[in-house]
Parts: structure tokens; C-alpha cells; sequence
């Protein structure tokens, strides 16, 4: 059992508020997972200013400072509880090449345009503050805490799952066929930091991303390769999809109004989303991929 909650933002008078909003769903999401948590933001002003790529970063084996010589003079590192944010102005690819050119020995767990991801080990509530995320910015954001059952209680292994440009996918339920998917991803040239199943899903979707596909299709292709229960949120730079297998095990709920649109896997999650009480609100039907794009 997990918990997920993430909110697109469509109106801007909203973006300053974004994670004071992520904070509650959080909070409500905590009984689900206590063992550590997750957030991806979308354009936040600290973690990815305006024209600056972003690269987050586990364990980076050396000071701020340090790193930040090491990257190079544009670069600005903000540490943020167990992550180490990087961002310049450049491309996300050219920062990361740069970090790791930097000889860090650091797991990058996420990249992007504005895309910054935190996560850790700990109760969620507790991670909250270490990320500052009540503070947080931004036009899109996804949270995640977990309750470990396939693999080790760590960093790597908590969510957000982040493994291409802007990418991030959460996971509540297992994949029952990861390993055999997992080694046909290898042999394509996938390289992965954890032994965590749903780390497979978003590698998969990355490479069905990368093939040219949109991430409709993407994940209609996970769907019709990955056996086991699931419910997922999937975004990228400007899309928020969510999608379930075919019996809907995991709970999921959606709401929508014209400032956002917003999934959980419990109601309890939105019920302190501005507007509530007049969203469209429904449960996702099985195996349907349902998108947003701003």
C-alpha cells in the first residue's frame, strides 16, 4: 500500500500556493506509506528558476561548494534534506553530463526543464519540512509515500520515478513480470539505480517516449505488457495522465474544476483543494488513460 496525490495547476494565482496544496495531500497521504516520500515540482522558483535546467541528485559525496566548482561558475546547488538540487542555464542534458563529468558518484533521480524531484527515508510529514515544500512554487506538482514491500527501504528507492526529460511517474501496487521486463530493457541499453519494480514502469515509458510515441500511447503499451495491480500518475513538461490495470485494484479517485485538476488514491487527499466542493469528481475506469495537458 502507497499513497499518491498530484494537482496541474491552470490557474496562476494558484502557483504560489502549489505547495502549501501538495503539503495537505501529503499529510493525508502518510498513513499510506510511512517509510519515506517523494515530491517532483514543476517550475519552482528556487529548484528551477526561469530559463534554468534542474538535476537532483542523491549522496553527492561533497560539500554545496564543492559541487558547485566542480559543475561550473553558472551553477547554483541547493541542498534540500536527503536531495542535492543542481540548475544552470543550459539543457537538462548538458547539466547532467556536467554533474557527472563533476565525479560525484551521485544517483541523479531526476532531470528537466523545470523539473526538480526530492525524496527520501522518513515519515512523510517529517520529510515535508525538510523539503520546505509548504514554500514550494510552481505549476504542477506529484507526491508519493511508500510502504516498501519488493525491495529496500531507501533513498533510490522511494518515488518519484524520473528517468528521462521532465518525466516522472508514481506507483501504487506491484508489477508482477518486472524482472523479465526489466532485462529486456537492458538489453535496449537501460541502466537502472534501484531494485524497485516501479522504477521499471517509468524506464519503459521513457524508452516508448523515446521511440516517438506520446505518453497516451506510452502507457497504453505499459498496460498491454505489465501484469500485476497498479494504479499510476504520470506527467511530463506539460501533461498529467493517470491510468489503472484492468480489475482498478488500487484505489484512485480524480477531481477536476477550471483552477485544476487533481488524483489521489483516497478523497481525504483533495478534500482541502480550494473549490472542492464544486470539482467533477470520479474514479478512474480500468485500463483508460486519462490526460491533461496545459
Amino acid at each position: 500500500m502507497c499513497g499518491i496525490a498530484g494537482i496541474q495547476v491552470r490557474d496562476p494565482a494558484l502557483e504560489p500556493r502549489l505547495g502549501w496544496l501538495l503539503a495537505g495531500m501529503l499529510h493525508q497521504a502518510a498513513e499510506r506509506g510511512p517509510d519515506s516520500a517523494g515530491v517532483a515540482l514543476y517550475g519552482d522558483a528556487l529548484l528551477s528558476p526561469p530559463g534554468h535546467a534542474s538535476v537532483s541528485l542523491l549522496a553527492p559525496g561533497m560539500t554545496p561548494s564543492e559541487l558547485a566548482e566542480r559543475v561550473g561558475p553558472d551553477a547554483t546547488v541547493v541542498p534540500v534534506g536527503q536531495t542535492t538540487v543542481v540548475h544552470a542555464p543550459c539543457s537538462a542534458g548538458e547539466l547532467e553530463k556536467r554533474v557527472r563529468a563533476a565525479g560525484t558518484g551521485a544517483t541523479v533521480i531526476g532531470r528537466g526543464a523545470d523539473l526538480a524531484v526530492l525524496k527520501g527515508v522518513g515519515h512523510p510529514d517529517t520529510l515535508a519540512e525538510e523539503f520546505g515544500l509548504r514554500s514550494a512554487t510552481g505549476r504542477q506538482g506529484v507526491v508519493h509515500t511508500r510502504m516498501a514491500t519488493e525491495s529496500a527501504v531507501t533513498p533510490e528507492g522511494a518515488h518519484p520515478f524520473a528517468v528521462a526529460d521532465d518525466l516522472c511517474l508514481v506507483h501504487n501496487g506491484s508489477f508482477a513480470n518486472h524482472a523479465t521486463l526489466r532485462r529486456e530493457l537492458i538489453a535496449e541499453g537501460a541502466e537502472f539505480d534501484s531494485a524497485n519494480d516501479s522504477e521499471v514502469g517509468a524506464r519503459f515509458v521513457a524508452a516508448r517516449l523515446a521511440e516517438g510515441h506520446d505518453l497516451e500511447k506510452s502507457l497504453r503499451l505499459l498496460c498491454e505488457r505489465f501484469d500485476g495491480f497498479y494504479t499510476l500518475l504520470v506527467t511530463t513538461g506539460d501533461t498529467f495522465a493517470v491510468v489503472r490495470d484492468a480489475i482498478a485494484c488500487k484505489p484512485a479517485v480524480v477531481a477536476e474544476t477550471d483552477a485544476w485538476v487533481a488524483m489521489a488514491s483516497e478523497y481525504r487527499c483533495l478534500a482541502g483543494l480550494p473549490g472542492i466542493e464544486n470539482a467533477r469528481i470520479f474514479e478512474p475506469e480500468p485500463e483508460e488513460v486519462y490526460t491533461w495537458r496545459r
